[in-house]
Formats: structure tokens, sequence, C-alpha cells
């Protein structure tokens, strides 16, 4: 028998602009996608009656078993699922159009402190970077598939590394002498590829494990067939907000936004992080909240 796991650390970003954007009924069903640490999801929760329900997706067994313990007794149903099959699953159930979705696209810090996933850079565990670990290669596994042509293909497509065909051809090399797995040593090959005097706000790695992460997850490609299908879910006036943390999905929600006329944009410049919860927590620096809702 598995052990419980750890109480969740993560703090969630911009909690009172999501509950404001959803404006949520009592008796309303909403859907939480990437319910994570359950943080949003159980600000949602306490705004709903006896007859509201919050469906709670996500693609990661340990934030599922978490929020299992965290929401017990409150009106929510939680999924084992990627949120871009959201329609097959309210089928499935036999839930009709919800409310409100809340797509929060970061990683959270659950995943960050785990030793055993890679997603830290100083994490002595393989380079795994999956949010569901029962499917698809891990990253450490990518690196020595591909040609160096190729990673560095994927590195500056999904992670905008101007150095990515160094880096690439580094890791490369690398692998073929000796099979990399360690996060941390994975990291520390990227840093080497970065000159001394180069003092960069964030860490060298960074850019590098976010295209890799991008990749085994394919999470650009779950986000594109989300944005073409969540929109048909909500009833009329129900509202999508989605969170994300960098440009590659900030651009997609919001061309997607904009172009789909079966929304009506809500915020025409995305909602950020004030000061005050940018210095309580740092990793909302970079969240960008867009709103939209069904015509």
């Amino acid at each position: 028998m598995s052990a419980e796991p750890s109480p969740t650390i993560h703090v969630p970003v911009l909690t009172t602009e999501v509950i404001n954007a959803l404006c949520i009924a009592p008796q309303g069903t909403y859907v939480d996608g990437t319910i994570g640490g359950g943080g949003h999801a159980e600000l949602i929760c306490r705004q709903l009656n006896g007859d509201g329900l919050l469906i709670g997706l996500d693609h990661d067994h340990l934030a599922l078993a978490r929020c299992e313990s965290r929401l017990n007794g409150k009106p929510v149903m939680l999924a084992h699922s990627n949120f871009c099959e959201l329609p097959e699953l309210l089928q499935q159930i036999e839930v009709g159009p919800v409310n409100g979705i809340l797509l929060d696209l970061g990683l959270s810090s659950d995943q960050l402190e785990d030793v055993d996933r890679g997603f830290s850079f100083n994490s002595t565990g393989p380079l795994d970077l999956r949010f569901d670990t029962d499917f698809g290669e891990p990253a450490w596994r990518l690196i020595q598939r591909l040609r160096p042509e190729h990673l560095a293909d994927i590195i500056y497509e999904f992670g905008e590394e101007r150095l990515s065909r160094r880096i690439a051809r580094k890791l490369c090399e690398r692998s073929k002498r000796d099979p990399l797995k360690s996060a941390a040593e994975i990291a520390s090959i990227i840093c080497s590829c970065y000159p001394h005097s180069n003092q960069k706000r964030i860490h060298p790695a960074t850019r590098t494990f976010q295209a890799l992460r991008i990749a085994v997850n394919e999470e650009l490609k779950s986000l594109e067939i989300a944005l073409r299908r969540l929109p048909d879910l909500l009833v009329p006036g129900g509202t999508l907000a989605i969170i994300s943390f960098h440009s590659l999905e900030d651009r997609r929600v919001k061309h997607a936004f904009r172009e789909d006329q079966r929304l009506a944009v809500v915020t025409k410049r995305p909602i950020v992080a004030n000061a005050e919860e940018v210095e309580s927590n740092p990793r909302s620096r970079s969240a960008k909240l867009r709103v939209a809702q069904r015509i």
C-alpha cells in the first residue's frame, strides 16, 4: 500500500482575481482543469452550495492524491485526465455545459520539490519531467535518442533559447560517452555553455528544462486542442480563465480568445500579480491571467 503523499506546499497565484473572474454561482458547475495542489479548487468550493459541483482534473497522480485529502467532504469530483480531454469526461459522467473553466498552466511547487522527477535544477534524481509518469518517455531518454540538430530545434522552439545548438551539441556529445540521467548533471552541462561573465537573472538551464518539459508532456499541443474544444462546453455567459507563465502559452491564449467567434474577451490585457503578491510569492511574477466569456 502506497504512503499518503505529503501535504502540498504550492501557493496558488492570482487567487482573488481568479475567483472574481469566474463570478461563481453557488449552484453552478465549474472545472479546474489543472487542479495541482488544490489551492484554487478549495476557494471555488467555498463559494458552492449543496447543488454546486467542482470537477478537478490533473494528469499527475500525486496531485490528485493530495487533493483527495485536502478537498475531502467538499462538492468536488476528481479525475485523472488531461484538460484537452474534458469533452469526453463530461460526457462520461453525464454533466452538461458548465459555468466556468479554469486552467493554471504553471508548474507546481510540489513538482519542483519532487527529487525523483527532476523538475528542480538541483535534483539528483533522473531528469524525467513528465506530469504523468505512466505515459511517454522521460526527458533524459529524449536527450539520448535525438540527434543534436533535432534536440536543438526543440530547445529553440519550446524554450526560445538562443544557445540551443551549443547546448544540444554538448548534451548529445556527453550522452554518447556516458548516458546522462541526473537533472543536476544535465543542468551543470547547460550552465557550462554560458560565459562565466554572463550574469543572468534566471538560471541558465531554465529555458532548456522548460523546452524539454513541454516536449515530453506535449503541453502546447494539449493547450491548442483545449482552446478549440473548451468554449463549446460553457453555458452562455460562462467563463474560461487561463493562467500562463511564459510567452509561448500566453500568445496562444491571447490569439485564440481574440479570434474565436464563440468568445467575448473580458481582459483586453492580461491580469498580473500586484507588488504585494509578488513579494510574498515570487513565482507569481510571471503569471498572466486572461479571461473570456461564452457568447
